[in-house]
């Protein structure tokens, strides 16, 4: 294999799961914590232990427990798309890691609809199944429709972040920050931004701290006591609100002081990543393979409504279990068989199709579509020129 197209095979790896094999694992064991809160806020609200919660109203150490437990979703989600401007602002974007992405993405939908239409837990419809292979249709606040809208304007937003010192840099983000945060979390403004625009935010933050590192940043003692500070801020929030709610009666949205957008989302967020970062652990080939898989979990726990009702209703049963005195080891147990079976799977997707697919696509596809794109360039400068 060539030394280039080695490196295209490691930069590849850095867009979504990681795993490369020179990088230290520090990242790569935030990227699979950052996934396993996802699964525990998935573990919450798709099971409807949340309505559960707002049903009773009435605080005991399993509502404690569930709401707390599942708090760190969105801010899950902040962390993932800061590792993504960690490392693809120095990236240069292919037609062939979007072609990756995007492939996976619709090879799950597929897949999962077929497996539960041929096990007779739906009845199968052609313009359900059309319709679940649509991409982009929950942009608004679907994560994986607005990430692979986001990963469009990768290209774009590198320009603009080489076309700026690092004094407008940090001046963007401040902006952003005060329109899209501070407002919503503090003055209960309207929303400023969509998924997409939100991920964009924090892709200026995560290439801020790519491109102008800073001592601070790499104190571990700092970092941590910050995000430990967050953590607990984000934690005392959500009590706070059971607390009004179920004392005073108030009626209030359990989540909404950690949604993805808020104060304490975000600095736990990031706080979060800066320690991670500064904790420098060598390289394990365990926690990169497994962190390598992190978007193939999420696309297939979190696959449909179908899923979410299987999953969590059905086979787990978590409302039930939410009654009983084993709901920490139920809930744990849980989420971290899901992240390793799920993992397994995508590892199994990955060495029997992905691989083989594009080993084929760099040997023969990926020549043919730059000989293509040349040629249409070639017929565009001929049509200005005359």
């Amino acid at each position: 294999m060539s030394k280039s197209r080695e490196n295209r095979i490691v930069k590849d790896k850095i867009l979504i799961g990681g795993g490369g094999q020179h990088r230290d694992s520090s990242i790569e064991l935030f990227r699979i914590i950052t996934m396993l809160c996802i699964i525990a806020h998935h573990y919450i609200v798709n099971s409807e232990i949340l309505e559960e919660i707002t049903r009773q109203n009435i605080l005991t150490h399993n509502s404690l427990f569930s709401l707390l437990f599942g708090c760190g979703g969105k801010t899950g989600i902040n962390c993932f798309v800061l590792i993504t401007g960690y490392f693809m602002c120095e990236s240069n974007i292919s037609a062939k890691k979007f072609l990756k992405l995007f492939i996976e993405i619709e090879f799950y939908k597929a897949i999962f609809y077929l497996a539960f239409a041929f096990s007779g837990y739906t009845i199968f419809s052609l313009k359900e199944f059309t319709n679940a292979l649509i991409p982009m249709q929950e942009l608004g606040g679907g994560f994986v429709d607005s990430y692979l809208v986001f990963y469009l304007f990768i290209p774009y937003l590198n320009l603009l972040i080489k076309s700026m010192n690092k004094m407008h840099h940090l001046v963007l983000i401040m902006l952003c920050f005060l329109s899209g945060t501070i407002l919503q979390t503090f003055l209960k403004a309207s929303t400023a931004f969509t998924y997409v625009g939100w991920f964009m935010v924090l892709y200026f933050v995560g290439s801020y701290i790519r491109l102008y590192p800073k001592k601070s940043f790499q104190d571990r003692k700092i970092c941590g006591i910050s995000f430990l500070i967050s953590l607990v801020f984000s934690w005392a929030s959500v009590f706070a609100r059971a607390w009004i709610y179920a004392e005073m009666g108030i009626r209030t949205i359990m989540y909404q002081s950690v949604d993805i957008n808020r104060i304490f989302a975000v600095s736990t967020a990031v706080s979060g990543f800066l320690f991670f970062k500064s904790l420098h652990l060598k390289y394990c080939a365990i926690i990169n393979k497994f962190a390598a898989s992190a978007f193939g979990v999420l696309l297939i726990h979190a696959n449909s409504d179908m899923m979410r009702q299987w999953l969590w209703q059905d086979i787990l049963r978590n409302v039930q279990v939410y009654q009983s005195n084993y709901l920490v080891i139920h809930a744990i147990a849980s989420v971290i068989s899901i992240y390793i079976i799920c993992a397994l799977i995508d590892m199994v997707r990955i060495k029997l199709l992905e691989k083989p697919f594009f080993n084929w696509y760099d040997r023969f596809l990926d020549r043919k579509l730059i000989s293509g794109i040349q040629n249409i360039g070639r017929l565009l400068r001929k049509e200005v020129q005359k």
